[in-house]
């Protein structure tokens, strides 16, 4: 790297943002985009993903246009760049249209250099005819896995971003983010993003800090209050597959002591805003979550993630456990399993997808988990394995692991 180049880009860092090193990977991917060149980056939960972007954006002319899936995580992040002085602004349905036309207005002349939106509004005829006149020199396409139809949150909405750059004037840079991607799903995201010749950046997957548990069950709800007990003062996640699994589990925490609130898409979107914020804001130690809870949630003090129910796949668990000690600490990732739980996965994958080749894709995803929750062998190591990456030798850190070390091997080769 070209030394000048490192020395602005380090100068930058601590200007805008006051931290005086990049993460693993930061500095790669900010070259990549300083330099004119389409990236995807891969890089693990907290990993700073967002700073990769932000940062070569305001050394670049013109405007950066994010697109993101959640209302919660555009506004969480245009705050704090306005927090340190720098123009943001997203759209939502929430805006009156004195409110969206302002921004725009803003964003025309120069007051707004980020800004927000999700995908939906790419298709937006009012919003293309703005985007005409702006000069978007860089599309930040955040949580990248959901423009694959491989990955394992696909948003069709995502699939408007290459027709709607096809309108621009003048085809702007391209950079894509997520923290969970296959081999298979990076290459659908650079053909539907058509950037087959971007950079892909692999930081790595492994999170050294946590500690990965497998727990067999014929009592979730004891075996669950039996780990909460030690850990009476922490916060953490609980994951259940359903609804009406989420509403059960916060009556049996609150009944016990705990302070818990629940998270689905059955609330109010004002009562999912204010549990949310009353657990990112430490309010309330636990919340109960169907997978509508996480993406873009900013909390790095998370003790604990619970899965309660099996997940149908290993990008959606390892992604959720992964909200767990984003800052560095130790954290705990136990899934509690028992047979059940491949019925109810079965059952949903029969039943909502249509699509006989996705079917049979989900099915065979699902057989993986399976296979997480029932092998002996280190539980990081198959994880990592799933995502391309090698482990040399086991991780010494996960329940696999504990219990290879406590088997008494002498006893059993008598």
């Amino acid at each position: 790297m070209n030394n000048s180049l490192s020395l602005t880009l380090h100068n930058a860092l601590q200007y805008y943002f006051g931290y005086d090193t990049f993460r693993q990977g930061q500095e790669e991917i900010i070259t990549e985009i300083i330099n004119k060149r389409p990236v995807l980056a891969v890089l693990p939960t907290g990993a700073g993903k967002s700073l990769c972007f932000q940062l070569p954006s305001l050394l670049m002319e013109g405007i950066t246009l994010v697109i993101s899936p959640l209302i919660s995580l555009m506004k969480d992040q245009a705050e704090a760049l306005r927090a340190r002085g720098i123009g943001a602004a997203y759209l939502d349905s929430s805006l009156n249209s004195n409110e969206y036309g302002k921004i725009l207005y803003d964003t025309l002349n120069g007051r707004v250099k980020f800004l927000y939106v999700a995908p939906e509004r790419l298709a937006n005829l009012q919003f293309i005819t703005f985007a005409k006149r702006a000069k978007i020199t860089l599309v930040a396409v955040d949580e990248a896995h959901c423009v694959s139809q491989w990955g394992h949150s696909f948003r069709k909405d995502y699939y408007n971003i290459p027709n709607f750059i096809a309108h621009l004037p003048k085809r702007p840079l391209i950079a894509a983010f997520t923290a969970t991607a296959t081999e298979e799903v990076r290459q659908d995201i650079l053909s539907s993003l058509q950037i087959m010749s971007a950079k892909v950046v692999v930081s790595g997957f492994d999170r050294p800090n946590l500690y990965f548990d497998v727990q067999r069950t014929s009592s979730k709800d004891r075996d669950l209050l039996d780990f909460l007990a030690k850990y009476k003062n922490e916060c953490g996640i609980i994951y259940c597959a359903t609804r009406n699994k989420v509403e059960a589990v916060t009556q049996l925490l609150l009944k016990h002591g705990y302070l818990a609130l629940r998270y689905h898409a059955g609330l109010t979107p004002e009562e999912r805003q204010l549990n949310q914020e009353y657990f990112v804001s430490g309010k309330v130690q636990i919340i109960v979550a169907t997978n509508a809870f996480g993406m873009g949630i900013d909390k790095a003090d998370v003790r604990f993630v619970v899965h309660y129910n099996m997940p149908k796949d290993l990008e959606s668990y390892y992604q959720e456990a992964g909200r767990a000690g984003r800052d560095g600490q130790p954290a705990k990732c136990l899934l509690l399993y028992d047979k059940s739980d491949v019925a109810i996965n079965t059952y949903l994958i029969e039943n909502n997808q249509q699509d006989s080749v996705w079917k049979d894709r989900e099915l065979k995803l699902l057989d993986k988990m399976v296979t997480y929750c029932n092998t002996s062998s280190c539980l990081r190591k198959y994880l990592l394995s799933y995502f391309g990456e090698q482990l040399p030798s086991s991780c010494d850190n996960c329940g696999n692991c504990t219990a290879s070390k406590k088997f008494n091997w002498n006893w059993f080769l008598k």
